[in-house]
């Protein structure tokens, strides 16, 4: 009798490619001068201060144009504090969004992510208007595949879960609702450790990690509680009177890949970035 034994490392090609890109950025970043890395920000970076036109810094954010008022409500996500802050980004969207990206495919994941990433800028910035501070990293993006991935990882034949399944059908648990979910005692402290873990990095970020880097925290929260909203939208796996029910792509896909995943310059875009 032969076995399969599924590999370590089988992390989704989207959630790859996203790392890479991210990679790539924070390299490329690398090798800019000061001043080219600045106006990087002020195109990329998600700035506050750039939607009040009574800001000091409002001439400096115009001169980009208009565009960036719209497309760094995503783009920011692929900007990073430091090879530091891309590493621990990476790791939780390896564990986090490749279990949600096996649920939802590549495209469906993309407009997740996309999504929840402009949810966590939109709440940064209802709550810090006018800042002039650069928000970056995909930790919003993230916080929303937590949100996600809390959904069915935990249910029985989940990736977790008792009486896992083996391979694709592990992610095909289904997700009870919102309100069933959060009774149960894995849940319920995921969401305890979770948002108590991100207002304590958010209000004493500095004094535990020991620099002067700042928390995005809510930018985090807000990716998460989008997430929660926008999950059911998105899953592809409903439940139905007699079981789990797949839309036809996702069941087709399943069926073809049954053995699966077993100092800084003045200026706005010259201060120093907050990590989301």
């Amino acid at each position: 009798m032969s076995s399969q034994r599924e590999p370590i490392f089988n992390a989704p090609t989207v959630v790859v490619v996203l790392l890479a890109a991210f990679a790539a950025m924070q390299l490329i970043r690398g090798f800019l001068g000061d001043q080219t890395d600045i106006e990087l920000l002020l195109r990329l970076a998600f700035i506050p201060a750039r939607y009040d036109p009574a800001s000091e810094y409002a001439a400096e954010l115009g001169a980009v144009g208009e565009g960036p008022k719209f497309w760094t409500f995503v783009t920011y996500a692929f900007l990073h504090g430091g090879w530091l802050h891309l590493v621990v980004n990476s790791v939780w969207m390896l564990a986090f969004g490749s279990a949600l990206a096996w649920r939802f495919g590549a495209v469906r994941f993309l407009l997740f992510s996309g999504l929840t990433a402009a949810a966590g800028a939109a709440t940064h910035l209802a709550l810090h208007f006018g800042q002039p501070i650069p928000v970056v990293g995909a930790s919003a993006a993230i916080s929303a595949h937590m949100a996600g991935a809390m959904r069915f990882i935990f249910q029985a034949g989940g990736p977790v879960g008792a009486f896992r399944a083996r391979g694709r059908e592990a992610f095909a648990a289904p997700a009870e609702p919102i309100g069933q979910a959060i009774r149960r005692p894995a849940i319920a402290t995921f969401l305890i450790v979770w948002f108590a873990a991100n207002i304590l990095f958010g209000v004493f970020g500095g004094q535990i990690t020991g620099d002067d880097a700042n928390v995005a925290w809510e930018a985090h929260i807000g990716g998460f509680l989008a997430g929660i909203v926008l999950f059911p939208l998105f899953d592809p796996v409903r439940r139905d009177h007699d079981g789990v029910d797949l839309d036809e792509h996702w069941a087709e896909d399943l069926r073809q890949d049954a053995a699966g995943p077993h100092d800084v310059p003045a200026g706005a875009g010259g201060r120093k970035p907050l990590d989301s």
